[in-house]
C-alpha cells in the first residue's frame, strides 16, 4: 500500500457498502471493456523521501549545470536526512513564538513535548531520569563534571583522550575557575581509551571518569569494564555520546554501568546550520535528581483526574537561590528538543534501527574500499567514522578534493598533534555507494601523486 493513502480494506468496503456497491471494479462499470487497462502501469519503483528529494536535486543541479558536493566530514555534526514533518511541525506558531512554560493551563503542549523527549532520552540512554536538555553536547559533558564534583565532594576528574577535543576544551573552561583538576587518559592502538592507564590514574580524589561512546575516532569504548574501574574507588561514570543513531544498536550506557549520561541530539532532525544551535541531552539515575542542572517536566492528573504535565523539579538561579542553584542554563533549546522528539516519533524504533544499520554496513563498505588508497589508523570496531592515514599532506590532499566535489574529512593535526597524516572520516545515509568509489578512486589518484 502506498503510505499517504491511510483507508484500509476495511475503509474501502465500508464506503462501498454506503453507495450500493460490492466491488471496487463495479465502479468502472460505466467504461467499455475495449478500453479498460489489464496490465499494470508502467511505472518506475516508487522513492522514499529522502531519494525523491535527492532526484528532484540531482534533476536541478543537471539543469543549472551546478555540482553536488558530497560530505564525509562528521566529528560531532552528521549529515542525516530530515523528514519533511520535522519542519512542518516546528513551523507551528504555538511552538515557534512560546517562551519558557511557566503557566501550565497555557502551555500543555510545549509541556507535554519535553516530557515525552525526556521519556525517549531514557529509553535511549537506559537511564532513569533525562531533563529538558542544555545547551549543546559539549556543555552537557561540562555540566556532568560539576554534577559528578557535587555529588562526591571531590577535586579531580578523568577524561578519555578519545572524548571530543571541544568537549575537553569546554569542560576545561567550566572547571578551571572553581579550581578542579582534569587528567586526561591515552588511547590505544586499537582507537580506544587504555584502561590499563585508567585504572592507575583512578583514586579516591576523583569525582568522575568520562568516556565517549563512539569515541572521537569512532571506535568503540568498553564501558562495562571502565565503570568497574570507576566504582572500584567510588567514582561516577559519565558516558558522552555525540552521534546518538549509535545508541539505537549499542547497548544502552545505562545498561552497561554508566552514572550519567550525556550527548549531542543533532543527529536526531536539527540541521548542520553552520555549527547550531544544537540541543544537548542529560539523563541520569534518579537518585541524582536534586543535583541535575536545568529543570525537569513531570506528569501529573487535575482535580478531574485529567492528564497534565507542569514543571516538576527547576534547579536553576532563575527558580530557587543563587547559591543553591546546580546551574545557570535559561534556555532548554526547546525548538531543538522538539525537533529531536518529532523525528524520533516519525522515524520509530524499527526505523531508527535500520538507519543506523544503514550508517554502519556504508561505513564498513568504505573503510574496505578506502583501504586500498590509504591505511586505517586503528584497528578496533567503528560507528560510522574512522580514522585513515593518507600518504601525503592532508593540507593539500583535501583541497583537492574539495575542487572535484568531495568534502573529503576532518584533519586530525588541529586536535591530535601526533596525527599529521591522518584524516576523520564520517558516513552517513546521505552518502551513496558510488559517492565513495569516486571518494576511493580520487583519494587514490592524489595518494600516488604525494609518494
Amino acid at each position: 500500500m502506498m503510505r499517504y493513502i491511510p483507508n484500509a480494506e476495511g475503509d474501502w468496503g465500508e464506503m462501498l457498502r454506503a453507495i450500493g456497491f460490492e466491488r471496487l471494479e463495479d465502479l468502472i462499470n460505466i467504461l467499455p471493456e475495449p478500453l479498460r487497462l489489464k496490465e499494470a502501469l508502467d511505472l518506475p519503483l516508487p522513492l522514499s523521501e529522502m531519494e525523491l528529494i535527492q532526484h528532484l536535486h540531482a534533476l536541478s543541479e543537471e539543469k543549472s549545470q551546478g555540482r553536488r558536493m558530497v560530505s564525509f566530514l562528521g566529528a560531532g555534526a552528521y549529515d542525516h536526512f530530515i523528514p519533511a514533518v520535522v519542519d512542518h511541525v516546528l513551523r507551528r506558531s504555538e511552538f515557534y513564538t512560546a517562551y519558557t512554560p511557566y503557566q501550565p493551563e497555557v502551555s500543555q503542549g510545549t509541556l507535554q513535548a519535553i516530557f515525552e523527549y525526556q521519556t525517549l532520552i531514557c529509553q535511549l540512554t537506559g537511564m532513569e531520569v533525562a531533563n529538558a536538555s542544555v545547551y549543546d553536547g559539549a556543555s552537557a559533558v561540562a555540566e556532568g563534571v560539576l554534577m559528578a564534583h557535587r555529588l562526591k565532594g571531590r577535586g579531580k576528574s578523568l577524561l578519555a583522550r578519545a572524548v571530543h577535543p571541544e568537549s575537553r576544551i569546554v569542560t576545561r573552561t567550566h572547571t578551571r575557575p572553581l579550581g578542579l583538576e582534569l587528567k586526561e587518559i591515552a588511547y590505544t592502538k586499537e582507537g580506544a581509551t587504555d584502561l590499563k592507564a585508567l585504572g592507575a590514574a583512578v583514586d579516591e580524589e576523583t569525582a568522575a571518569v568520562v568516556l565517549q561512546q563512539p569515541n572521537f575516532f569512532g571506535c568503540l569504548e568498553d564501558l562495562e569494564q571502565a565503570a568497574e574501574i570507576a566504582h572500584s574507588r567510588g567514582s561516577l561514570l559519565i558516558v558522552a555520546v555525540t552521534e546518538p543513531l549509535s545508541l539505537t544498536l549499542l547497548q544502552a550506557p545505562g545498561l552497561l554501568g554508566a552514572d550519567i549520561v550525556v550527548g549531542e541530539g543533532q543527529s536526531f532532525g536539527n540541521a548542520l546550520n553552520f555549527g547550531g544551535p544544537y540541543v544537548g541531552f542529560f539523563a541520569s539515575k534518579e537518585s541524582f535528581l536534586r543535583a541535575m542542572p536545568g529543570r525537569l517536566v513531570g506528569e501529573t492528573v487535575d482535580r478531574q483526574g485529567r492528564r497534565g504535565f507542569v514543571l516538576a523539579v527547576s534547579t536553576r538561579e532563575q527558580h530557587i537561590r543563587r547559591e543553591k542553584a546546580t546551574s545557570n542554563i535559561c534556555t532548554n533549546q526547546a525548538l531543538c528538543a522538539l525537533a529531536v522528539l518529532v523525528y524520533l516519533a516519525s522515524m520509530g524504533k524499527e526505523g531508527l534501527k535500520e538507519l543506523a544499520r544503514i550508517n554502519l554496513s556504508k561505513s564498513e563498505y568504505a573503510k574496505k574500499k578506502l583501504g586500498s588508497a590509504a591505511r586505517l589508523r586503528f584497528s578496533g570496531a567503528t560507528f560510522n567514522e574512522f580514522v585513515l592515514t593518507l600518504e601525503g599532506d592532508p593540507q593539500l590532499i583535501l583541497p583537492a578534493l574539495r575542487q572535484r566535489g568531495i568534502i573529503g574529512g576532518l584533519p586530525m593535526k588541529r586536535f591530535y598533534p601526533e596525527m599529521g597524516r591522518e584524516i576523520l572520516i564520517c558516513v552517513t545515509e546521505m552518502v551513496s555507494r558510488e559517492d565513495i568509489d569516486k571518494f576511493t578512486e580520487i583519494l587514490g589518484t592524489l595518494s600516488r601523486g604525494a609518494r
